[in-house]
């Protein structure tokens, strides 16, 4: 074997094409909604890892606590579009849970965070 042949064999993991982790899939079969921001955490405990793909295991495994697709994204290194639709596997699956962050709309306004705090104080 060749000096350099040696070499594209040990670098061959990141060589690894996005296609083939979604089997050519560029959008995901569910979870349409999937976003950058959309939180993504485990519905369930696995015990068939055996079966996952290694993607797939690997988003499992950060998915044990809340994390943004966003996130999957950069603490796995893989594109986004991919995390998407690796994810979108995993919701139809039932392994994960998703969803939009709340809007700013739905939050309370200040005015009556302030005054369930005087009133909290009052007490």
């Amino acid at each position: 074997m060749s000096p350099a042949a040696g070499r594209l064999d040990e670098g061959a993991g990141p060589l690894v094409r996005p296609y083939t982790m979604t089997g050519g899939r560029t959008r995901p079969a569910v979870g349409a909604g999937l976003d950058m921001i959309s939180i993504v955490v485990a519905a369930r405990e696995r015990v068939d890892w055996g079966e996952l793909q290694p993607e797939h295991a690997r988003i499992l495994r950060r998915c044990r606590t809340p994390v943004s697709v966003a996130e999957l994204s950069a603490q796995l290194d893989i594109p986004l579009t991919v995390v998407k639709v690796l994810v979108g596997d995993l919701v139809a699956a039932g392994d994960v849970a998703a969803r939009a962050p709340a809007p700013a709309a739905d939050h309370p306004e200040a005015h009556v965070l302030q005054a369930v705090l005087d009133g909290i104080r009052r007490l």
